[in-house]
């Protein structure tokens, strides 16, 4: 599977251009997310598997979130 090219930075991981920065990019079945200190590992999910592993964060149902 190809990565696409058009990375976006996180609106949270700060201002200036610092290597600590979360990075994501879109096709039209996957979302790849990178971190910018290491750009060639990338995972790879789909929307919906990201928005429950979000949802289960914001809920505190996933294991080990105080």
């Amino acid at each position: 599977m190809s990565v696409p090219g058009n990375w976006q930075k996180s609106s949270f991981s700060g201002s200036g251009d610092g290597n600590a920065c979360l990075e994501l990019a879109s096709t039209p079945t996957a979302l790849h997310l990178r971190e910018s200190d290491t750009p060639t590992t990338v995972l790879t999910t789909t929307p919906t598997a990201l928005a429950h592993l979000l949802a289960g964060i914001r809920t505190h149902a996933v294991p080990g979130q105080a």
